[in-house]
C-alpha cells in the first residue's frame, strides 16, 4: 500500500531520499480530539469520533497491562537473562574445544542463540525501557549496554526517538530502507536501487554493522541537521564499543582456545554465530515493516495528528509474524511488531496476550491487520525489494530499454 495519488509525485519530487531536520520524540501527549488533515487510504472511511473511540480502547488496553505488571513479568526478564548467559557461557566452553566437530556445532548453535535473546528479547526491550518500572540497573533502559556493535545511546535516538514517533513518515522516518534500500514506491527510483537485492542480501550479513553506521546519521551531518561535533563523538563511542566486540568475539576466545588446538574453529564458531544472528535480526525487523502490505504515509497525514491517529499509523505501518510461543521468544516478541509499536513501553511477553484483542479492534473498525508465517512475510519483503530495484515504468517486455531510459533520467 502506497501514499495517495493526490500527494505520491508532490512527495517524491520534494524530497527525493533526503530528510527533514531530525526533530526528536514529540513533546507532550498528542490530543484526543480533532483529526489529521489527511487521513491514510485504509483509515480513510473512519471519522474523527470513530478515530477517538479506537485510541481510548487501544488506551485502555495500555493502562490495563501498566497497572497489572508485577512479580510475574519481574520473573519472565529474570528468567531470560539467565538463559541468555547460560547459553552463552556453555556454548563458549564448547568452542574452547571446537576441533571436534560436535562442539563447533554445539557451541555455535548456543552462542548465536544466546546473542539473539541479547540483543531481541532482553536488549531490545530493555532499551525501550520495558522494564524501567523494576529499578533495576542492570536492566534500565538508561544504564544497560547490549551485545551489539552499535552504542545502546545513539540507537535509542534513532530507534526510539525518531523512528518510533515517526513510522513510515516519508521523509522523516530514516528507517524506512536505512538510507541504502528502496522499500516502498512513495521513494523516487535512483540509479542504485538496481543493487537493492544484493545490497539487501549483504546487509543480512553484517546487520549489527550497518545499523551501527546508519545511527551515525552521515546524511544528517551532510544535510547540516548534525554538528559535526556530534557526529565525532558518536564515532568515537562506537569507535571503543566496536574494539571491545572484535577483542570479545575474535581475539580472546580464540586466544584460549589455542590451549586445546582449537583456535582457528573457535574463530569461525564465533563469527559464524554472530552472522545467525545477524540474518535472524534482519529477517524479523524487515519482515515487522518492509513487507508489500505495509503502509507509508505523507507528512500531510501526521499533520493535526490526535493519539488515535498515531495508533492507526503504527497499526498500518507494521506487519506480525504467526508461529509459536518459543518463536516469539526466539524474535524479541517482534514478531507482534503491530503490538509493540502501538506500546512499545509495555514488557514483551504480554504482546501475546493482547494481540487478539488488538486484531478484534482492527476487524471492527475496518482496518487491516497484517500478519502471516515468516515464510510468507519473507517471501512479501524480498518480493516488494526486488519489485522495487527497478523503475516504475519498467516493461519486462523491454527491460534493456526501460532501465537505459530511467538510468538516463534519473
Amino acid at each position: 500500500m502506497t501514499l495517495t495519488a493526490e500527494t505520491t509525485n508532490s512527495t517524491a519530487q520534494d524530497i527525493g531520499r533526503s530528510h527533514t531536520p531530525p526533530k526528536a520524540r514529540r513533546t507532550g501527549a498528542l490530543p484526543t480530539e480533532g483529526g489529521v488533515l489527511v487521513r491514510p487510504p485504509a483509515a480513510a472511511h473512519l471519522s474523527d469520533d470513530d478515530v477517538r473511540r479506537l485510541g481510548e480502547e487501544l488506551d485502555a488496553i495500555r493502562d490495563e497491562v501498566i497497572a497489572s505488571r508485577g512479580s510475574r513479568d519481574a520473573a519472565y526478564i529474570r528468567r531470560m537473562i539467565k538463559l541468555q548467559k547460560s547459553l552463552e557461557l556453555a556454548g563458549r566452553v564448547a568452542l574452547l574445544g571446537s576441533r571436534y566437530k560436535p562442539l563447533w556445532f554445539l557451541g555455535t548453535g548456543m552462542v548465536a542463540t544466546g546473542k539473539i535473546l541479547d540483543n531481541m528479547e532482553i536488549g531490545h526491550n530493555v532499551l525501550h525501557g520495558q522494564w524501567d518500572w523494576m529499578r533495576d540497573p542492570d536492566i534500565h533502559s538508561t544504564t544497560y549496554e547490549w551485545d551489539f556493535v552499535a552504542p545502546a545511546r545513539g540507537w535509542q535516538h534513532t530507534h526510539n526517538d525518531l523512528h518510533h514517533t515517526w513510522t513510515n513518515v516519508i521523509g522523516k522516518d530514516r528507517d524506512v530502507g536505512y538510507n541504502i534500500l528502496r522499500v516502498s514506491p512513495d521513494q523516487p527510483w535512483q540509479k542504485r536501487d538496481l543493487f537493492n537485492p544484493a545490497v539487501n542480501l549483504g546487509l543480512s550479513f553484517v546487520f549489527e554493522w550497518g545499523i551501527a553506521s546508519y545511527d551515525l546519521e552521515w546524511d544528517m551531518v551532510k544535510a547540516g541537521y548534525k554538528s559535526r561535533e556530534q557526529f565525532d563523538s558518536d564515532l568515537a563511542a562506537l569507535r571503543v564499543k566496536a574494539q571491545d566486540q572484535i577483542v570479545k568475539e575474535y581475539m580472546m576466545l580464540p586466544a584460549v582456545a589455542m590451549l586445546t588446538k582449537s583456535g582457528r574453529r573457535a574463530l569461525t564458531g564465533a563469527l559464524t554465530a554472530n552472522v545467525i544472528r545477524n540474518m535472524w535480526a534482519h529477517a524479523v525487523i524487515f519482515c515487522g515493516h518492509f513487507p508489500e502490505d505495509v503502509d507509508t504515509f505523507s507528512e500531510d497525514m501526521i499533520d493535526g495528528e490526535t493519539r488515535g491517529d498515531w495508533y492507526i499509523r503504527q497499526m498500518l505501518g507494521s506487519a506480525n509474524i504467526s508461529g509459536s510461543r518459543l518463536f516469539h521468544t526466539l524474535t524479541g516478541n517482534l514478531s507482534h511488531q503491530i503490538e509493540h509499536h502501538l506500546f512499545p513501553d509495555i514488557p514483551s511477553n504480554r504482546y501475546i496476550e493482547i494481540a487478539p484483542r488488538v486484531r478484534e479492534i482492527c476487524s471492527r473498525y475496518g482496518l487491516p491487520y497484517t500478519t502471516g508465517p515468516l515464510g510468507l512475510q519473507l517471501a512479501s519483503t524480498w518480493k516488494q525489494i526486488c519489485r522495487l530495484a527497478v523503475p516504475d515504468d519498467f516493461d519486462r517486455r523491454r527491460p534493456i530499454a526501460s532501465i537505459r531510459r530511467a538510468w538516463a533520467s534519473a
